[in-house]
């Protein structure tokens, strides 16, 4: 199915429509009320968690299918060095280093 260039518009429009409606659908509905603690404490915890699956999606796959390379050496050193307790910039620059130098084999 092949859409013309109005319809690819449309579409767009569409969908910011859309988006907008969902994004102002939280402050409508529950502005001015005070959350419930259990709500509240998920909330707090939802940014951390769609964070790391963006990472782990990203170091691990490759398109459609799993990939481990020399990106998911590189933050395999970085994780370790940081549970290690060592500073954040040393953790980088070794990590760019590993995936650098795998690359390079």
């Amino acid at each position: 199915m092949t859409l013309s260039y109005a319809q690819v518009w449309w579409l767009i429009l569409g969908l910011a429509a859309l988006t907008a409606l969902i994004k102002a659908a939280g402050p409508v509905l529950f502005g001015g009320r005070v959350l419930p603690a259990a709500v509240t404490r998920v909330i707090v915890l939802m940014a951390p968690t769609l964070l790391s699956a963006l990472v782990v999606t990203s170091v691990l796959a490759a398109g459609r299918s799993w990939s481990v390379g020399a990106h998911t050496m590189g933050v395999a050193v970085a994780a370790l060095m940081l549970w290690r307790r060592c500073s954040l910039v040393l953790s980088v620059v070794v990590a760019v280093l590993v995936t650098a130098g795998l690359r390079a084999l």
